[in-house]
Formats: C-alpha cells, structure tokens, sequence
C-alpha cells in the first residue's frame, strides 16, 4: 500500500456519484471540503443529471483543487458512476458518499487515525447516523457490533454478526489495492451494494471497526430512494445474489459462508415481498416463484430454518406456495388493522368533519377545463399567478380559469377575471373538480388534493432569508409553525416554479417532498422585458413623478423579531439630504397596515408613500434606483439593470434571527448587487458621491444580474403554461441576457420623447439633467451604463417572505409581488403583481 508523503496519491479518494441531488449537493461537498484532515482527493461523477447537479460540482472544481469531476455522457445509474470514479482513484483508502448525506466534522481525521491505530486493515467499518428533515438524529440501532474492543483487526469469521449490518457501501473505507487486486466493481441496477459489500466482506483478510458516528445518512421524506419506488426493477435483486454466489463459486476457500449468504438472499427476497409499495401488484406473484426458485437452487446441506413467522415464511418458499404467503399477508394486515381500530378512531373524532357537499364534489369528474387561481391567501390577482393566468388565456383558450378572493375584496376584482369568494358554494365546487391549481402560497388544509389534480406551486421571491425546514432553526420567524403541516401541504405541489438556480436548490432542499422543478424563470417579471418608453412614462405620471426627478424606491422589508412597523431611516432626512432632483417613494411591507407617519410626511411633499400601490412592477419600472435591505424585491429590480442600494443596519440581527442563505454583504460579484451602506450618512455619501451607480456598482450588478436572472426574459409564462398546462418543453429557451431587451430607464425613455436633454455621464458627482421645457428645473445624478435615473419615483416594493403555504408556511421572499391588503391588479400583463410577500416564516403565518 502506498503511503502519504512526496509524490504519493492522497490518504483518501472520496467518490461521489450525482443524480437529481442540487438541493443537498452543496451541503454534500462542504461536508468534505470543511473537514480538517486535508489529504484527499474528491471524485464527483455527474451521472448526466439532468437538474444542474454538474454544473455545482464545477463551481466546486474551479475553487478546490481537490475536487476532481467526472461528466458521464449519459446516465448510467449508481453502480456504474461509482465504477467510473473507481478508475480515477489514486488515494491509499476508497469512501463511498451518496450525494445527499454527509460526512460529520472530524470524520476523516478519525478515520485516518484508526487506520494507522489499526495497522492498515483491508476495511474499516464506521458508524453513521440517520438524520430527518425535522432536525432529529438517530444512530444506528446495531451500533454495538462496532465495539472497539479485542483484536485491533480481525477476519470476518471472528466477527460474522457484522454481517447484519445495513448492506451498504458508504459505511467503510477499502484499501484501494485490496479492491484492485481482487476485480471488484458495482454492477448495474438495483441492490447494487449487495454483492459488493458481502463480497469484500467475506473476501478481506483483516477487517477493523470504528465506534463513531462519521457519516449522516439523509432519511428523505420523499423521493431519492429506490425502496420507496413501484418498479419491476426490484427484480434486480436476483441477479445480485446470483453474483454472491458465483464469487463464493469462484473460491472455494469461503464456501463455510454459503449459509449466511442463504440466509441474507432470503431475508432480502421476503423484505422486497413484505414491503409495500415495491412492486407492482401484478408482479407479486412472478417475484415469490422467482425467489422460490433460487430458494430450492441455492438451499445448503442440513440449513436450518428460523424459528416463528419467519420460519413459516421460508417454508412456504421452499414449497413455492404464494397462495398460502398471500393468505399470511392479509392476515397479518388484519391484525395490524384491528390494533389501530381504536386509534384511528379517535383520531378520526378529533378532525374536523369535511362538509358533506364538498365531499359529494370529490367524487364528482374532474373538469379538465377548469383552473383555479390565487395569490397572496386570496387577495386580489397578482403575482407569478396573475402572469400564468393571463399567458393560459392566449395558450390554452380552453381552459377556464377563475380566482380566489375574501369577500371583502370580491368588488373589487378587475372586470373580465371570473371569481370566487373563499368558503363559498361555488369556491368548494371549483377546487374540488377543477384539473388545475396554482397558487403562489398554499391553499388550505382543507382543500383536499385529489388524484388527477395538478397543482403549480409559483412561490413568490427568490430566498434570501431561510425557508420551508431551515426555520426550524429561527423561531422567531417559525412562530410556532407546524412543520409537519407544513409539509403536507407542500406534498400536493406537482411542479414549484424557480427563478434561478439558487432557488432551485433551496426550495429542493427545503420543502423535501416530491415535486418536479420547473427552471422558467418568474413569469411575473416578465413585464420588464415588455413595457415600452412610454409605459414607463405614463406609469410616472399617475405617481405624480415629475418629468427630470430621480425616483428611489425604498422598500425594506419586515423583522421577524420586531412587532408592527419600525421605521429604520429617518425619511425626512434622507429625502432632504437628496435634495430637489430626488423623489423618495416609500413602500412599507404588505403585513403591515398603513403608517400616518408617512401619510404626513407626504402631505409635507417629503416623499410619495406608494405601499397602497396595487402593482409592484410598475414602481420598478417608475424608480431609477432601489433602496432596500433584505427584500427579495432586490432580485427581481436587477432584471431592470439599475442602481441597487442595499441599507443594511441590522445584518447581524437580522441573521441571528431569520437566518439567511448567502452573504449579501460579502462585497463579492454575485452576492452584492451594488452599494452597501450601515449608517443613514453611509447612505446619503453614497447618493452625494455617485457611488451608488459607479462602475464598480455597474459591475456588481451586472455579476447579480447573472446569478440571479438567468432565465428571465420575457417569456417566462410561456415557459410555464406550455410545461404544466399543455405538457410540452418548456419553450422556448432563456434568452442570452447579452439579447435581451429589458424596459427603457426613466431617463431614456424622457430623453426619448423629447422631454429631457442629457448630459454626458460624470462620476463621482451629481449630474445634472435639464428638462426640456420647465423653466429652472433640473434632474438627478447621472447613471453609469444603462441604468439612467432620470425621472421616475421610485416606490418601494414590499419585502417579503416568499410563502407557499397557503396558511401561513412556505415563506419565501418576494415582497414585490404581494398585495397590500386591497391592493388590486388591472388584469394585464403589464400590471403584474403587488406588493410582495416578504411574510414571516412561511407561508403559514396569514393562515
């Protein structure tokens, strides 16, 4: 075996293999990277995964040497992917790590001390841990096999109750001559840790354990298992035992292991049988006479058979009796189910009763032409809906769609949008027959998901603070939330629409249930790509913006430590220290109500309180800049390509109390989208100097921009309408930014119709642009690039906490969609959704 030192391969070679993992990939990799035993190599294999998993792993390799990546042409499954980072290992030890668990801090430098402690053994055994998505952890419940006591290292004769072990890969390290000398790979298809783990097992001379957890083995609640998959390829089993059997063929010096092996291929074949959900039911009966077949094949001389149930069970696959196995199954079904009678029971006495009408509706047909819309738990129609909504009118004609509304907002509904009023005859009606939902929150517990039904989960903000699970975390913003609830909620989306690939991974990561992503972009932003010079012109008029003003938009969004509305900058000063060129546009967050300290300050001519305004997108396209915190409205603004200013006084509060899931202070491209600024005087110097749309400024923009919007482009509805309505790709591609044509900036689009003259661009200073035809008046500072400030207020849009939940969960962040309360939209594309959900937790907390 070689060793460390000069010119020597490393002390471990990690191989990953990854499929459809990007929500815990990335925890999967700093799980390595972080541990503080330096001296090994990472083979991550990218099985052609379809989700963007190979390009995290490239991000990883351009940071860390000792990343090594592997692109497989096409996907070849587990087996397969492991062989192929197999071949391209050089470290002294081989560890195998399933891409969403994770190695525990300390693992390997344990690892390699026992190593040594134990004279380089052929196999290591190590403990693991299973770990939940609700934080819980639990070791291995056969954890005492691993005693440390005795021999430092041993043969498996001495111990063969370490047999009894989960039959995988991932809970040993293998001495990489030991694995070459002998042949051994992964063979395809299910089960594939079978023959390997047994194999190497009965094979290696000298086996050491290690008494301590080094691995968490990530239970998830749904998907990413095949036992939890109905599939014929669970028949994949027998070819696995058979290449056992032929290893124990080939030598004949382990043929005293025949009988352990026997009885492993039968407790294997019987689990495959007992478990639920395995295989197909009319592939039960073919899958017990294929096992009674290998039973009476493989059966050794003088075996002895367990004693109780499951002595019965292998005698009636020596007899090849499925009747009799099948009669036993529902025997023991009755048993189980008499025990529960009284339970469930109870548990049924406890839930509310379903209204006897709506359960009538669900079983009436599915109306295949029918979709059901709402926003905001039912406030006006907004939002990534409302883009939906309108794009499936011109798509798919033949689908109805109809919305949800309080009653006290139903007069209020722009006319031509048919609607509903919640708990009304007509609501349960819709959402009991209707084939679609889409919601950018959840709907109600109540609101059962039937089977046929497709449910389009829009969210409403890419994720800043922490979301879904992570809140667990932060109580102050869970407030006491369900979580379990919460998920079951989420268990009824079939597709959760992302705006890029950061929320991707996070809402993958986060809402661990069982739905198809769909990377479209927000069609919600799509009006962006659409509105012309002269909606951004008319938009400004009806704020009251005069023609040569820089409009700032303020908009933060809320503290989940604080209760109602605290107001973090001195409005008065900050629109007087801007002086006459500047109009301030404040937008308060959507939870909270009005504030009559703004109301004053605007009758005072300080500033324009827009936190009424119905439709968040038409103050981005108003405002020539954005102040905000936190506010997910930051990610969709950048679509716009101007000024962003990030007032961050409370950062470190804010994360200890709502957690968040990058670095928006971190100065670096991608993270920062502009200038920084902690004390309101950071914030005027910034305004004062020009370096609130400098070239550095310009340049961290442009690096957010990419991160953040890379797949809006205007045609983001599209995208989705064809995916979820009409079942097609989502078509057509993202547009190269460098391609697309985003809406003029204020200044452009006034310069365009004649009504300002600009100036040639300075730095540094305050520019001045002279309004054509006002006598006296002048503008805002110059803009550096494209992002001109000219003459548009600006009005915050509402941060929020983009919320799926539809009862107060999902929270996310977008606080530039959601309504205010009335806030009402005018049914076009251009008028897209209102102030956004920056919302607590979750989308839980409105209930």
């Amino acid at each position: 075996m070689s060793e460390t030192g000069p010119g020597a391969g490393p002390r471990f070679s990690i191989i990953v293999p990854v499929f459809r993992v990007r929500g815990f990939l990335r925890a999967c990799m700093d799980s390595v990277l972080a541990q503080d035993f330096p001296d090994f190599e990472l083979l991550a294999v990218d099985d052609c995964s379809p989700d963007g998993s190979g390009a995290i792993l490239d991000e990883y390799a351009a940071r860390d040497d000792r990343v090594r990546v592997l692109h497989l042409p096409e996907n070849s499954g587990l087996g397969p992917a492991r062989n192929a980072g197999l071949a391209r290992a050089r470290g002294d030890y081989l560890l195998f790590l399933d891409s969403d668990d994770t190695l525990v801090p300390g693992a390997l430098g344990a690892l390699a001390e026992r190593l040594a402690a134990t004279a380089h053994p052929e196999i290591l055994i190590f403990d693991y841990a299973r770990t939940y998505w609700d934080g819980t952890t639990r070791r291995n419940t056969l954890s005492a096999l691993l005693d440390e006591s005795g021999a430092p290292s041993f043969p498996l004769t001495e111990r063969p109750r370490l047999l009894d072990l989960l039959q995988i890969v991932w809970n040993k390290a293998y001495r990489r001559d030991f694995v070459e000398e002998h042949g051994f790979t992964f063979p395809p298809g299910y089960y594939e840790d079978a023959p390997w783990t047994f194999c190497t097992l009965m094979t290696a001379p000298r086996i050491a354990v290690l008494d301590r957890v080094c691995l968490h083995y990530r239970q998830r609640r749904q998907g990413g298992n095949i036992l939890r998959t109905t599939s014929r390829r669970h028949f994949d089993v027998f070819d696995q035992y058979a290449r056992v059997f032929a290893h124990l063929d080939a030598h004949p010096e382990l043929a005293h292991w025949r009988g352990h092996m026997f009885r492993k291929m039968v407790d294997h074949y019987l689990t495959v049988l007992d478990k639920p959900g395995r295989l197909p039911r009319d592939a039960t009966a073919e899958f017990f006479h294929r096992a009674a077949r290998d039973y009476r094949l493989r059966l050794p001389a003088n075996f002895v058979r367990p004693s109780g149930v499951a002595g019965g069970k292998y005698a009636l696959l020596a007899r090849d009796a499925y009747p009799a196995l099948a009669g036993l199954k529902v025997a023991g079904k009755v048993r189980r189910t008499v025990r529960k009678h009284a339970g469930k029971r109870l548990r049924q006495a406890k839930r509310k009763a379903m209204d006897l009408r709506y359960q009538a509706l669900l079983r009436q047909p599915l109306d295949e032409n029918l979709a059901v819309y709402s926003a905001y738990w039912n406030r006006l129609p907004s939002c990534n809906p409302l883009a939906v909504y309108e794009k499936a009118r011109e798509l798919a004609p033949d689908v109805h769609g109809i919305w949800v509304v309080k009653k006290e907002l139903a007069g209020t509904v722009p006319a031509g949008i048919d609607h509903v009023v919640l708990n009304s005859p007509r609501y349960w009606e819709v959402v009991a027959r209707a084939k679609y939902l889409v919601n950018n929150v959840n709907f109600a517990d109540n609101v059962v998901k039937r089977e046929g039904q497709i449910h389009l989960q829009t969210h409403h903000g890419t994720p800043l603070k922490s979301m879904g699970t992570d809140q667990k975390r932060y109580p102050a913003a869970a407030k006491g939330m369900s979580f379990r609830k919460l998920l079951a909620r989420a268990d009824r989306w079939d597709f959760s629409l992302s705006a890029n690939r950061h929320t991707t991974e996070q809402w993958e990561r986060v809402y661990p249930c069982d739905f198809a992503s769909v990377d479209a972009g927000y069609p919600r932003n799509d009006v962006y790509y659409r509105a012309t010079a002269q909606d951004v012109l008319d938009i400004r008029e009806r704020l009251g913006i005069a023609p040569g003003k820089t409009a700032v938009l303020y908009a933060p969004t809320m503290r989940d430590y604080q209760v109602g509305y605290v107001p973090r900058l001195d409005l008065e000063r900050i629109s007087r220290a801007l002086g006459e060129h500047f109009v301030l546009l404040v937008r308060t967050h959507y939870f909270y109500d009005r504030d009559p300290a703004l109301q004053q300050l605007q009758e005072r001519g300080a500033l324009i309180d827009v936190s009424g305004h119905p439709v968040v997108e038409e103050l981005c396209l108003a405002a020539d800049a954005l102040i905000t915190d936190y506010s997910s409205i930051m990610f969709d603004y950048a679509n716009l390509d101007r000024p962003i200013i990030n007032y961050a006084d409370d950062w470190d509060t804010y994360v200890r109390s709502r957690g968040v899931t990058f670095d928006l202070l971190s100065g670096l491209p991608g993270d920062t989208p502009g200038v920084l600024a902690t004390t309101e005087d950071e914030l005027i110097e910034a305004f004062r100097s020009g370096r609130w749309d400098d070239e550095r400024a310009t340049a961290l923009r442009a690096a957010f921009r990419a991160r953040f919007c890379p797949w809006d482009d205007g045609h983001a509805a599209e995208r989705v309408v064809r995916r979820v309505f009409l079942g097609q790709e989502a078509l057509p591609e993202p547009l190269p930014q460098e391609e697309r044509t985003v809406a003029p900036t204020p200044r452009a689009a006034a310069a365009a119709a004649g009504l300002v003259t600009l100036p040639a661009p300075r730095r540094g200073v305050l520019d001045e642009v002279r309004v054509v035809g006002v006598p006296g008046a002048s503008g805002a500072p110059g803009t550096s690039g494209t992002s001109g400030t000219a003459g548009t207020p600006v009005t915050p849009g509402t941060s929020g906490t983009s919320d799926t939940s539809g009862t107060s969960e999902t929270s996310e962040t977008s606080e530039t969609s959601g309504t205010s309360g009335t806030s009402g939209t005018s049914g076009t594309s251009s008028t897209l959704g209102t102030s956004g959900a920056s919302g607590t937790s979750d989308v839980e907390m409105a209930g």
